[in-house]
């Protein structure tokens, strides 16, 4: 069982409503990048115009392109995160996002398109990485992955979007207007990120510095803990931060296998949303049906993400996590029958639980698995090494398309995929926060 929610104070609440919106709002973008490369995919190996000649195997690895940006940048915002502050990365993400979704409208050729995927990637890690030490920092206690499914599941909301925008307006803007429309975080995010979004208390306590600690945490309602809050003796900086403490004893075996937690539901959210138009439209339906596959999915997803996290906030998180990994297995295979449509998009939207909606679990299991000091370290572990799933995930569906395998054979793959992560999910080792165990002061002992 986890802790019970703690009743959080007016300014507390204000807060977390900032942060969440945020880094919702940055994660909504990350999905409509990822979903909306899929949506044309079928547009780039139709009409050679457009950027060249692209077959199935190129058209992966195209769309890998972007992941492997986005594990370099969660690698990277990983690295620099917990010295530098949660909220320097995030600001960085949604600038280095922005101005790849811009450039890649632009793109004349194959080669500048996959260069300028990969620079996009780069942008979405760093946010990837750092909403969930965020959202960990500021979340009351017993809500904490609750809130980090708000968050994540900007990511199938920003898949929403894109298929809807792909239905509506393909037609009337193309491919580069699809993706004019990712730069605007530019212009509106951006801006209220600079004015709203504050640094973590508890990162800046991390760090030895209580005198700022304390202020933002009067100025936020965020709580630290109680002998924290009382004590005017600078507080000590962790031995080993970062990717430091994710190779002491306490962290590495655990580190390991969130990892590859992470690689398995990548590997089914990417492949999935990559190649589940191309695949339907290979069983007969066209591509607004295809599309509209592709739109349940990530709703889907949405709602069984928010539902699922609840769970996760009072019961053991492994168990739920590997629940929805079994789900995904179980739609996946049965999305193989001739089954009518009605059903079958019933089975997709189990299938968007179970694959998208099992990696914002993940998200929110990592983001409290880790202490302070180890937190973005450990989240962007999770995103960057997750992403090499996300990488392999549109690799094997056009290795297997190109192939001419029969339809079915990539749903098994994926499932297959699915129960290897739910037996991983179980194997993680049982961990106690000391954070989460710590007792937080009410906001009237922060002010005195």
């Amino acid at each position: 069982m986890t802790s019970p929610a703690i009743p959080a104070t007016a300014k507390q609440k204000k807060s977390v409503r900032w942060v969440v919106a945020i880094a919702a709002m940055a994660l909504i973008f990350d999905g409509y990048d990822l979903v909306v490369y899929g949506a044309i995919v079928p547009m780039l190996l139709d009409d050679p115009t457009q950027l060249g000649a692209i077959n199935a195997t190129e058209a992966g690895a195209l769309g890998s392109a972007a992941l492997l940006g986005v594990m370099v940048g969660a690698l990277v915002a990983g690295g620099v995160g917990d010295y530098v502050g949660r909220r320097r990365i995030m600001l960085i993400g949604i600038v280095l996002f922005s101005l790849g979704m811009a450039a890649t409208a632009m793109a004349p050729d194959v080669m500048i398109f996959g260069s300028l995927r990969f620079f996009t990637g780069l942008g979405i890690g760093a946010l990837v990485a750092t909403a969930g030490a965020m959202v960990a920092e500021f979340a009351p206690k017993g809500q904490r992955n609750f809130y980090n499914a708000i968050v994540y599941s900007g990511v199938p909301v920003g898949g929403v979007l894109a298929s809807l925008l792909a239905i509506v307006l393909t037609d009337a803007i193309g491919w580069r207007g699809l993706f004019w429309i990712g730069a605007l975080p530019l212009l509106f995010l951006f801006p209220m990120a600079l004015m709203k979004l504050p640094e973590s208390p508890k990162w800046l306590l991390s760090r030895g510095r209580l005198a700022d600690a304390k202020a933002v945490s009067v100025k936020t309602g965020i709580p630290l803990p109680a002998a924290v809050a009382a004590s005017s003796e600078p507080a000590p900086k962790a031995e080993r931060a970062g990717f430091a403490a994710l190779a002491s004893k306490r962290y590495f075996f655990p580190t390991m296998l969130l990892g590859l937690m992470s690689f398995s539901g990548l590997l089914l959210t990417y492949g999935l949303n990559t190649w589940l138009p191309e695949i339907m439209s290979l069983y007969g339906y066209g591509q607004t049906f295809s599309l509209t596959f592709l739109l349940v999915l990530n709703g889907g997803a949405i709602f069984g993400g928010l539902v699922a996290s609840l769970s996760a906030d009072r019961l053991d998180p492994r168990k739920v996590v590997a629940t929805t990994f079994f789900l995904a297995a179980l739609s996946l295979v049965l999305l193989t029958l001739e089954l009518p449509f009605a059903v079958l998009l019933s089975l997709v939207a189990v299938a968007g639980v179970g694959t998208i909606g099992t990696q914002v679990l993940i998200y929110g299991f990592v983001s409290n698995y880790y202490e302070t000091y180890a937190r973005a370290a450990g989240v962007s572990w999770c995103a960057g090494f997750g992403r090499l799933g996300g990488v392999c995930g549109p690799l094997i569906g056009g290795f297997l398309i190109a192939a001419q395998v029969q339809n079915q054979a990539a749903f098994y793959v994926f499932a297959v995929v699915a129960v290897i992560g739910a037996l991983i999910t179980l194997v993680v080792p049982r961990h106690r926060n000391k954070e989460e165990a710590a007792p937080e002061p009410a906001e009237a002992a922060l002010v005195k």
